[in-house]
């Protein structure tokens, strides 16, 4: 008899497995219609054209303003006058107050836009909310003339106290200081405040909010349903989800919206040179008289230009038009890598 112990098992024959094929992403082939070739023709023409546009608003620009560059060279970009005749020019002086009146409607726009969309999107009653969206929309439609004359002739004696105020109480913060304020002279005048930065900056303001507010309100709308529940059934109040879920996720909507109302700000026009009183130095105290932009020098100057001033001022808006280019396209980047622009893009 043969011992079952030492009999040796077989192993069982390994099944044959048929040869593997290397995967390949399968081809998609999408059957287009003649209505979506048309749209994407059309869509694609729409925007080689704008680009395109833009290329040549460039180009004429430093065309035109190639002589005054030439003549100027790099001082153009450190001098504070404007003597063209003479040789002496620069944008110095209008491009640090185009800041200055852009920064301080920043300031005074993004909390206004901010509040607004809130409370639009998220406290407002249902009856009132379109009719709110509308005087917000309908507000970014006036144009700037009227603001401008209202700013003039309205806000302009009303807060001449106000920024007297600021001057004596708050002085001590360098951009807010009047260094040509005696607050301890009964006979000072407030004129010295008219005209000034702070107030041109304050017209440019409520011409930005309604832009910057409909973006944010935007992006607010996007905030996903679930992560709003899911803060509710933890037990957030309506602050709470606000803090914890509608501003994390649109933080990159209101940087964009931020950044939009800027490049919206450095090229106001109009209004700024209705109220502004031009000169032509650095002028950092935006509470008293005296200001420039770039858009206000243009608008001053180009009626009475010789040749080569029409090129500096040509130059001039070459650089405005370089610097709004760059916001606007920082405002764009940012919205497209938020989550609320990414969602938007989906």
């Amino acid at each position: 008899m043969i011992d079952p112990v030492q009999t040796e098992t077989q192993p069982e024959p390994e099944p044959l497995m048929p040869p593997q094929t290397p995967d390949f992403p399968r081809a998609l082939a999408a059957n287009t219609g003649l209505s979506d070739k048309i749209f994407r023709g059309v869509a694609r023409t729409g925007g080689t054209i704008v680009l395109l546009i833009m290329l040549l608003v460039g180009v004429f620009l430093l065309y035109n303003g190639y002589q005054a560059i030439s003549v100027a060279g790099f001082g153009f970009l450190t001098t504070q006058a404007w003597e063209p005749n003479n040789g002496d020019f620069g944008i110095a002086a209008v491009l640090s107050g185009t800041f200055f009146i852009a920064l301080t409607a920043i300031a005074i726009a993004v909390p206004l836009a901010l509040g607004t969309a809130l409370y639009i999107n998220e406290y407002a009653p249902r009856g009132i909310k379109r009719a709110l969206i509308s005087v917000v929309d309908l507000m970014a439609a006036i144009p700037s003339v009227v603001y401008g004359l209202w700013g003039l002739f309205f806000l302009q004696p009303l807060i001449l106290p106000f920024s007297q105020w600021l001057a004596t109480y708050l002085g001590w913060i360098p951009i807010l200081s009047a260094p040509n304020f005696d607050p301890s002279d009964p006979l000072a005048s407030p004129t010295l405040f008219t005209s000034s930065t702070f107030i041109a900056g304050i017209v440019v303001a409520l011409m930005v909010a309604p832009i910057a507010s409909s973006i944010m309100r935007e992006v607010f709308s996007q905030t996903p349903l679930g992560e709003r529940e899911g803060a509710l059934a933890l037990g957030a109040t309506r602050w709470g989800v606000i803090r914890t879920v509608v501003i994390p996720f649109s933080q990159g909507g209101i940087i964009g919206g931020t950044m939009l109302g800027l490049g919206r700000a450095l090229g106001e026009t109009i209004a700024v040179y209705l109220i502004i009183s031009p000169v032509f130095i650095i002028q950092p105290h935006i509470l008293e008289k005296g200001a420039n932009s770039i858009s206000a020098l243009i608008a001053l100057r180009y009626n009475e230009a010789s040749a080569l001033e029409i090129s500096a001022l040509m130059a001039a808006g070459l650089a405005l038009f370089l610097v709004t280019l760059a916001v606007n396209f920082g405002a764009s980047t940012i919205i497209a890598r938020s989550r609320s622009g990414a969602s938007s893009e989906g």
